[in-house]
């Protein structure tokens, strides 16, 4: 049975399979050289038990394996299998040292499926990126998952090594104030993270504002994505405060997306834009602020730092504000950004502009594709055909005789 593997690459993405036992996967394994593979990709199918245990022996074979795409592989499964296979593969994968990438994202582990990824998080400190996307991990199972990360760099600080761990996507897993401080903790032990994306995780101001200091102590942050959670309660500013004063500490920072954050009453200009707008992040090229009370005063702050403390910035997103017709400092933002090749989306008239170039563009590829096989199958066709052979000894000839049928 074929698999879409190469020599490094061992993809079964999106095939749909039903993977129950060890002599279902096997044959996607066979022909597969486990000390050569640097990933493997299995989203989209659903493995069993049995089946685990068979990947799990595959993958202690390997020596230079760099990602481990698991994502999607548990749906239909019950509660009562999905520890016992998630146990297996990651026990397999606790002293891969090359082991960079592990993809576990959208599936429903819960707060009672987290344990068996414990002794993973904790002893592989190779580890760089850690994608949780949609999980349903709750305050509890997100507080498990961030205090085995914080034991990860407590053991490497004492042997005296810096973390790998740079990039932690944890979104959509109702973490809530209940795992913020524990998340907030792991992330100022490590120290190293790049990027941090938790978008809607439920979780509020007290939360945000331990957020802050945790990856305050992260001075290599270049993206940040806190999209759909709360900064403010009843006016209480606690929160942007922290992130305010957290900013200076993020010279590489090039992205950041507070969009449906809270961040402002109505009417109030939220301390931390205009601390962004003074140039606190002078690598800042991608601003999202959508759907955070911010009226015409924030604009103005915006657009009289476009070509001052916002100077590299390439793409403002202000959509579902306080947006009047004819804002004229709207007007000079889209200008001030038009005229560095960056844009403005202040409605949802240019989402759907957007969207629209985007559908253009695939049909653009779709029909280069297209042309591009039409002409190699008419290369093929007018391509000159290899002229029969010519019988060069009386064999040949003989045989060819031999099919020739008098009627």
């Amino acid at each position: 049975m074929a698999s879409t593997s190469t020599l490094k690459n061992l993809s079964l993405h999106g095939k749909g399979l039903k993977l129950d036992t060890r002599a279902d996967i096997e044959p996607y394994l066979k022909d597969v050289d486990a000390t050569v593979l640097e990933e493997i990709h299995l989203g989209g199918n659903t493995i069993g038990v049995d089946a685990s245990n068979a990947l799990a022996d595959f993958l202690k074979k390997t020596e230079v394996l760099k990602v481990a795409d698991f994502a999607d592989i548990f749906t239909g499964r019950l509660i009562s299998e999905i520890p016992l296979a998630l146990s297996a593969l990651c026990d397999a994968l606790i002293d891969k040292t090359s082991l960079v990438e592990i993809n576990l994202s959208d599936n429903a582990f819960g707060g009672r499926s987290v344990d068996p990824m414990v002794p993973f998080l904790t002893h592989n400190r190779s580890l760089q990126i850690l994608r949780l996307n949609n999980n349903g991990l709750g305050p509890a199972g997100g507080e498990v998952i961030a205090n085995a990360l914080l034991e990860s760099a407590r053991l490497s600080k004492a042997e005296g090594k810096k973390s790998n761990l740079k990039v932690v996507i944890c979104g959509r897993n109702r973490l809530e104030n209940g795992s913020a401080t524990a998340w907030a903790d792991a992330f100022a032990a490590h120290g190293t993270l790049v990027e941090v994306r938790m978008v809607q995780n439920g979780i509020r101001m007290e939360g945000i504002t331990a957020l802050a200091k945790g990856l305050a102590l992260n001075p290599d942050i270049e993206h940040i994505d806190l999209q759909d959670n709360t900064f403010t309660v009843d006016g209480e500013l606690t929160g942007v405060g922290a992130w305010t004063e957290a900013l200076a500490s993020w010279p590489e920072l090039h992205t950041l997306n507070l969009s449906d954050c809270v961040l402002s009453a109505e009417g109030e200009v939220p301390q931390l834009l205009t601390t962004l707008a003074s140039g606190s992040n002078p690598k800042l090229h991608t601003l999202q602020l959508q759907n955070n009370n911010l009226e015409t005063a924030s604009f103005e702050v915006l657009a009289c730092a476009i070509s001052k403390g916002l100077k590299t910035l390439k793409t403002l997103e202000l959509q579902w504000n306080e947006v009047e017709e004819d804002d004229e400092h709207l007007e000079n933002l889209s200008l001030g950004l038009k005229q560095r090749g960056g844009r403005l989306f202040a409605s949802d008239e240019e989402d759907e502009e957007e969207e629209k170039e985007e559908e253009e563009k695939e049909k653009e590829e779709e029909a280069k594709e297209v042309d591009e096989e039409e002409k190699k199958k008419a290369e093929e066709a007018i391509a000159p055909k290899e002229p029969a052979k010519v019988p060069d000894s009386a064999d040949d000839l003989a045989d060819l005789l031999s099919k020739v049928a008098i009627r």
